[in-house]
């Protein structure tokens, strides 16, 4: 008998690649901003911020992307969870971190890039509109 190992895809090849490298893009520019218009305080919270939302973004796209094929189904919906999951346990911990360890903050400047950063995601199907193709 056969055993098959499963298709792995590099990481430059997943199909959410480029929304990260968007959104690490998105981060800087709206850090960089941020410090020269509001000072050093507004900008390392303004990157902490988008930080706290492409760091998990980055460890669900290399769980959840990381197989692909029909054969590796299974594997697919499983990673897909513990990508999920992982995801949701980095954000928490990274805001707790955050709001522990780092004096002072500027909670306006850190929510606002996060949702920024977590926007970029939402209009993914406008920047990706010609990514994928048939076969």
């Amino acid at each position: 008998m056969e055993t098959r190992t499963p298709n792995r895809l590099p990481f430059h090849h997943q199909p959410a690649s480029r929304l990260l490298l968007v959104q690490l893009v998105v981060v800087l520019f709206a850090a960089a901003v941020l410090w020269l218009s509001r000072g050093t305080v507004a900008g390392y919270s303004a990157l902490l911020g988008g930080l706290i939302a492409w760091l998990p973004n980055l460890y669900f796209a290399y769980k959840a992307f990381r197989y692909s094929g029909a054969r590796s189904a299974r594997l697919i919906v499983r990673s897909f969870y513990a990508g999920e999951a992982g995801k949701l346990i980095l954000t928490a911990v990274l805001f707790a971190l955050v709001f522990v360890g780092v004096k002072p903050i500027e909670a306006l400047s850190l929510f606002g890039v996060y949702l920024l950063t977590l926007m970029v995601s939402w209009c993914a199907p406008l920047l990706m509109r010609n990514t994928f193709t048939r076969p």
